[in-house]
């Protein structure tokens, strides 16, 4: 029994066997069909190398330090248990990912593109920018409602029209959706990296950079916003009370002029003083209490700014990567092959079946 199974086995083996034979010789004698859309898959790899541009990666890594368990912990906990309310954080809203999220909003970036940068000696925005590299004006001259549009830097972005809202929504759909990569490398490192990728060097370089600097800004004064507000207030309140004070002060010499040598019998002149007296008492009082709050307030500012370190900038040049054509052609011509051949099987499979 057990020598009819090795028999069969062998039967079974040399069958695939002869088999293979039959499958590489059938896709041999096709050699020429293969020959031919392989160069045809060459010569579109070829092209598509020169229609691909070259583009340029622009990258900036920064740290961030958000502190909010040492440094002014005690004065914090002892301002805590006297019962003063020095501003709290600005919440968890932009940690982790939420972050990096933060760098592809189209708030953010149609910020960075209204941002000021100088080229050629012209005073231009990043939208200019683009839309110059982009060679949109060409088109724009020809057509009175695009002839006198134009992105000012800083321009105020409530004020658009709604052709300006559709261009700028362009504009950030095609940044945000292939041109702009943030994330972190290793989510255990608390290093953040910004990768822009353009086919013009100077966009690319003056994007990143700008798009940093207002993610930044508007990081900080969103999670020091309270601490801010807070020590704001307690500098009012400081300043009004400290005028007060002074006015107590001024009023107590004036009625004490007014009662010197005055007749120990007129006790009721002396009244006014009195009452100025217990003025200034009070506001010393309050203002010890309010000038002791402002200086938690600035301390708590402290503690509530987070750091932003930046670690790498970009410089030029950028490292550029490029489609080239021996790559092209290789790709473009293993591809065609392969799905000739696999054309080939499939039609010969197909007519065995129906045969």
């Amino acid at each position: 029994m057990e020598n009819k199974d090795i028999k069969n086995e062998e039967i079974s083996l040399k069958e695939l066997l002869q088999k293979g034979k039959e499958w590489f010789d059938y896709i041999l004698s096709q050699w020429k069909i293969i020959l031919v859309v392989g160069l045809f898959g060459a010569l579109l790899g070829l092209l598509y190398s020169y229609s691909k541009e070259t583009t340029y990666t622009a990258t900036l890594s920064f740290a961030l330090e958000d502190d909010k368990s040492g440094g002014y912990g005690g004065a914090l906990g002892l301002a805590s248990s006297f019962g003063l309310d020095l501003g709290g954080s600005g919440g968890g809203i932009f940690t982790g990912s939420n972050l990096t999220e933060l760098f592809k909003s189209r708030s953010m970036v149609e910020k960075t593109l209204l941002s000021p940068i100088t080229l050629d000696g012209k005073k231009i925005s990043l939208a200019e920018m683009y839309i110059q590299k982009n060679e949109w004006r060409k088109n724009w001259n020809k057509d009175p409602k695009f002839a006198k549009i134009e992105f000012l830097p800083n321009d105020d972005r409530k004020k658009f029209s709604r052709i300006q809202d559709s261009i700028m929504g362009v504009m950030y759909k095609n940044l945000s959706q292939g041109a702009l990569k943030v994330g972190q490398k290793d989510k255990k490192v608390a290093i953040v990296n910004i990768d822009v990728s353009y086919p013009d060097e100077l966009f690319a370089k003056y994007f990143c950079e700008s798009l940093a600097s207002q993610v930044g800004n508007f990081y900080v004064e969103t999670k020091s916003k309270k601490a801010r507000l807070n020590m704001a207030i307690l500098e009012r309140q400081v300043d009004s009370i400290r005028k007060e004070l002074n006015g107590a002060i001024t009023g107590v010499a004036v009625a004490t002029d007014n009662t010197f040598n005055l007749n120990p019998a007129l006790n009721v002149r002396r009244a006014p003083s009195s009452r100025r007296q217990v003025d200034v008492q009070a506001n010393t009082a309050i203002l010890t209490e309010l000038v002791k709050q402002a200086e938690l307030a600035k301390v708590t500012l402290r503690k509530e700014t987070p750091l932003i370190q930046v670690i790498d900038r970009p410089i030029l040049p950028l490292p550029k990567e490029r489609f080239g054509k021996l790559k092209g052609m290789i790709i473009g011509g293993f591809l065609g092959g392969f799905l000739i051949v696999f054309f080939l099987v499939f039609r010969r499979l197909l007519k065995q079946l129906l045969g």
